[in-house]
């Protein structure tokens, strides 16, 4: 019980706070990144600043149609997981309680049985990712510790909760703090390394459909 204790007390409470302060300082760096204006005029026809913006966000979220063939089992397997961890995170009932004793918003829960299914299939997608990663010759030769540190933190938490929902391995005390410490880790992972990217793709992709479609490109 101290192990938990301390996963839910001191170590959640100092996760939370680095990452909300972490994931505020990155925001703010690039919020606050000098922009040179473009004094050059927009293109005939071309859409305002904010509709090429959110076209470009919506139209990257699938590969262009010359790439779909070479790039779909990552296209598709990334699509699995990221809506399984989304499932698992929203949609169990220990999660939303959670989440509600945090900042007061809940929502009807999910099956467990249901959540559990996709947690294992979440899980399933993230090793076929790994494996990837390690196989393909592109991929493994522009990875490094930070992308598999990455990796390693999103699994942890989707294994222990398994673990701990079957009651596997040790006891339900022990397999419920280490799920907590995971998450723990998470979080305080999350600001600094490619898990930026849940927040950080906004701003790439619709910087980049701004200034092509004020140049009349069509992304």
């Amino acid at each position: 019980m101290e192990l938990l204790d301390f996963a839910r007390g001191p170590a959640l409470k100092f996760a939370l706070a680095v990452f909300v302060l972490g994931t505020l300082w990155r925001l703010a760096g690039v919020l606050l990144l000098p922009r040179m204006r473009d004094l050059s005029p927009p293109r005939e026809g071309a859409p305002a600043p904010i509709a090429g913006a959110l076209r470009t966000i919506v139209r990257r979220m699938w590969p262009r149609a010359e790439f779909v063939q070479r790039t779909l089992f990552t296209t598709i397997n990334s699509y699995v997981f990221h809506i399984g961890l989304a499932v698992v995170v929203f949609g169990l009932a220990p999660h939303i309680l959670f989440i509600r004793n945090l900042i007061g918003l809940h929502w009807p829960a999910l099956p467990s049985n249901l959540v559990f299914g996709v947690s294992v299939i979440t899980l399933a997608a993230l090793f076929a990712a790994l494996a990837r990663r390690l196989t393909h010759p592109v991929t493994r030769l522009l990875s490094h510790s930070g992308d598999y540190l990455s990796w390693f933190v999103t699994t942890l938490p989707v294994l222990t909760g398994l673990l701990a929902t079957s009651h596997l391995g040790a006891r339900y005390e022990t397999l419920l703090a280490l799920h907590v410490l995971s998450i723990a880790a998470f979080l305080i992972w999350f600001p600094f390394g490619k898990l930026m990217h849940a927040f950080l793709f906004v701003f790439s992709r619709g910087a980049t459909g701004m200034r092509f479609s004020h140049r009349g490109v069509s992304v």
